[in-house]
């Protein structure tokens, strides 16, 4: 049950950026699995890939695509992550992006991999290769829905956002498409997220541009603390508005940022509300930190706390558990009796125990939301972070034990 999240908003097509979905039957017959992305020439690419240490073949090959040849052509297939497949997974890595590219007209060092689905299993190559002609037949700059759609896994609606900015130069587009729902946290989210824009900016302030809203988006949300061996967020700038980037400081630039950095957190936050088995979407809101990391340790220990999960999910306002889950974030000379401890707006913890005035008639009512803030003042500085998370439940358990079934 997704925790707040409606139908696809309105997916603006971006000039130079066609999409095209089919069925591969990679794992499942009849579904749509496979996803091209045609990039027009001259488009400048960013992305960043998970720092697992067992990166999947297709993010290996990936990252060795980008650095010798524009891109052309993303090709994703979901169903299958091609991931601990050891030089075979490399191999059937490049067939597909050897495939696409005969067909295409490119040079296979043109076209990035990307899958996702069940690791172990060898990539049907096959099977993509002989989906690549219908997914080509579909291109289209409208194509963003589908392939929102084809490119789910355990998710169970399809995430985008999309906006249209007014610059001094002219009308901007931003639009993107994520999937995500488990094996959630990211570090660099199973989680793919593909955005494009017509603006043109220069690699190194794409690059830029794509870490910093990376950093406080994608890299601030978890499901489960397991970062995934296939994670991909790819940046396509088409240039197409003819609206040039190509000062850091410039009013244009900082507006494009902020907008590219709404559409990326829109995307993560979509991935919790979607988690696994969510029935609460719950903000995790340190303040009053030393230092950002430190604030950020806090809000993982919490956000990463089975115990603290699991009360989530049965409305019960347990604050001992996220008491503890403080105490053991490794914080040197935390002063406990400094700490305070919010359920959105009513106090429950100070002091080092609970609340003066604390009622566990108010404390459940809260708990008991779709949507819930656990707010943290550590009372140390003035640093913050907030990590959105979701609860534990009887059906995340189910989704996982089932997964390869």
């Amino acid at each position: 049950m997704a925790i707040g999240l409606g139908p696809l908003p309105e997916m603006l097509p971006v000039n130079g950026f066609r999409l095209g979905t089919a069925s591969a039957g990679v794992k499942t017959p009849g579904r749509q699995d496979l996803v091209v992305m045609e990039l027009a020439a001259g488009c400048r690419v960013a992305a960043v890939f998970t720092r697992n240490r067992f990166c999947a073949a297709p993010v290996l090959l990936a990252r060795e695509h980008l650095q010798e040849q524009a891109p052309r052509y993303l090709l994703v297939n979901t169903g299958n992550a091609n991931a601990g497949t050891g030089e075979r997974g490399l191999r059937d890595a490049r067939a597909c992006c050897e495939a696409l590219a005969e067909r295409a007209g490119v040079d296979a060092g043109q076209v990035l991999p990307f899958s996702t689905g069940v690791i172990g299993e060898p990539l049907p190559v096959d099977r993509i290769r002989a989906g690549l002609p219908a997914a080509l037949a579909a291109l289209s700059e409208r194509g963003w829905a589908e392939a929102a759609a084809g490119i789910l896994t355990t998710d169970t609606v399809p995430k985008g956002a999309s906006v249209r900015l007014q610059l001094d130069g002219g009308p901007v587009t931003i639009t993107g498409i994520a999937k995500g729902a488990g094996m959630i946290r990211p570090d660099m989210a199973t989680m793919l997220a593909f955005i494009a824009t017509d603006a043109a900016l220069p690699q190194g302030l794409l690059d830029q541009a794509l870490r910093d809203a990376v950093r406080y988006s994608f890299n601030r949300i978890t499901v489960d603390g397991d970062t995934s061996t296939n994670d991909a967020c790819v940046l396509v700038a088409t240039g197409a508005a003819g609206v040039n980037l190509s000062e850091e400081g410039s009013p244009g630039y900082r507006h494009f940022v902020a907008a590219l950095a709404d559409v990326c957190r829109t995307l993560a936050q979509a991935i919790i509300r979607d988690g696994e088995g969510v029935t609460r979407f719950i903000t995790v809101a340190i303040e009053g930190g030393a230092t950002e990391s430190e604030c950020e340790a806090v809000a993982y220990t919490i956000a990463h706390s089975p115990l603290v999960k699991t009360a989530a999910f049965a409305g019960d306002p347990n604050w001992g558990r996220i008491l503890a889950a403080i105490g053991r974030a490794g914080l040197d000379d935390l002063d406990v009796n400094g700490v305070r401890i919010w359920l959105d707006d009513y106090l429950i913890a100070e002091q080092g125990g609970r609340a003066e005035y604390y009622q566990e008639s108010e404390a459940a009512a809260r708990m008991a939301r779709e949507e819930i803030t656990i707010r943290v003042d550590l009372a140390r500085g003035g640093a913050e972070a907030t990590v959105w998370t979701t609860d534990f439940s009887y059906d995340y358990v189910r989704i996982n034990a089932e997964y390869r079934s």
